[in-house]
């Protein structure tokens, strides 16, 4: 059953860290500033939008994570290949029983991002966000995305979706400070 808060499931890792929820504010899709809403705002995968946004590939650095029955919890950040820059920092509860064996075996490896397996397994799917908003980096956001200032964080509540309408995946995508266009 899909969960209905915007943090989740950012949330199991905060709980599971002992630390307080930041504030989080909902943003509404028209009050997302760019570049932020270009690169949030749609109902496509992140991973290739973030890759065609750096003009580059995408691994995944794993920072935690969690099984338990037939899902995987991963807190992650998405960095360019070549520099390990981070573009993204996000928490993805992936439902492995809704995946064929092949892309089941590579979540488990933690080498790539979801998005990326699914399309290299031809994994029908669609995505749709439930929600916008707009975090402070606190100590956690901070380290993650290696930020040396801190500032104001866009990101959304996504559902990854197989085309028989199981739920394959709920992701918190929250995006490092950008600088204006």
């Amino acid at each position: 059953m899909a969960q209905t808060s915007i943090w989740y499931p950012l949330s199991e890792f905060y709980a599971e860290l002992q630390l307080p929820l930041p504030e989080v504010r909902r943003v509404e899709p028209a009050g997302m500033p760019d570049p932020y809403r270009r690169l949030l705002v749609h109902d496509r995968d992140m991973t290739p939008t973030l890759e065609a946004a750096h003009g580059r590939k995408i691994h995944v650095r794993v920072l935690k994570y969690m099984v338990d029955d037939d899902a995987i919890n991963r807190l992650v950040v998405l960095v360019l290949d070549d520099d390990e820059t981070a573009v993204e920092v996000g928490a993805i509860r992936i439902f492995l029983g809704r995946l064929p064996p092949a892309a089941r075996q590579l979540v488990l490896q933690h080498r790539e991002p979801f998005g990326t397996i699914l399309r290299e397994n031809a994994v029908p799917h669609s995505s749709r966000p439930a929600g916008y908003f707009q975090v402070t980096a606190d100590s956690l956001l901070a380290g993650a995305l290696r930020l040396n200032e801190s500032g104001a964080l866009y990101g959304r509540r996504n559902t990854i979706w197989s085309s028989d309408g199981e739920t394959l995946a709920e992701v918190v995508e929250i995006l490092p400070l950008l600088p204006d266009p």
